[in-house]
């Protein structure tokens, strides 16, 4: 990431911003449990409304900074690898800048199958950055 002047997977602290509606000091910020609600049936595809499969990006609300479906419809990659989060608060924290065999990269936002408890904002989970699925997706951000 460091020196990235192209796009490139946002860290795991970027999606959870976007995701969470941008800047919990601002006024007017609310910290919906998903990604602009809290009743999931207005911003995700989840296994209580999704049919069993994925959707058109943009059918359900934006959040805050007018982004969809960044809660449920399919995971999307981070950066970072995954690890414990540290014990004390950050800005911007950065994720472990390399993995080993074995290590799993975050993914954020859960999928369309997954109950409403695992599309909230803040639910993270891994995969092996070798794994493959049409449950998973990405999103791009720019240095």
């Amino acid at each position: 990431m460091s020196g990235s002047t192209g796009y490139r997977l946002p860290t795991e602290a970027q999606w959870e911003y976007a995701a969470k509606g941008g800047d919990p000091t601002a006024a007017g910020w609310v910290g919906y449990t998903y990604a602009g609600s809290d009743n999931p049936n207005e911003v995700a595809w989840y296994s209580s409304n999704s049919g069993s499969k994925t959707h058109e990006v943009g059918k359900l609300a934006a959040n805050g900074l007018g982004i969809h479906d960044m809660s449920g419809n399919v995971y999307e990659w981070c950066w970072d690898w995954y690890g414990s989060y540290s014990s004390g608060a950050q800005t911007d924290p950065q994720g472990a800048s390399s993995g080993s065999y074995g290590s799993y990269r975050v993914h954020r936002g859960g999928y369309w199958s997954h109950s409403a408890e695992y599309v909230r904002s803040a639910y993270r989970y891994n995969l092996d950055p070798y794994f493959r699925s049409s449950n998973i997706g990405f999103r791009l951000a720019r240095p």
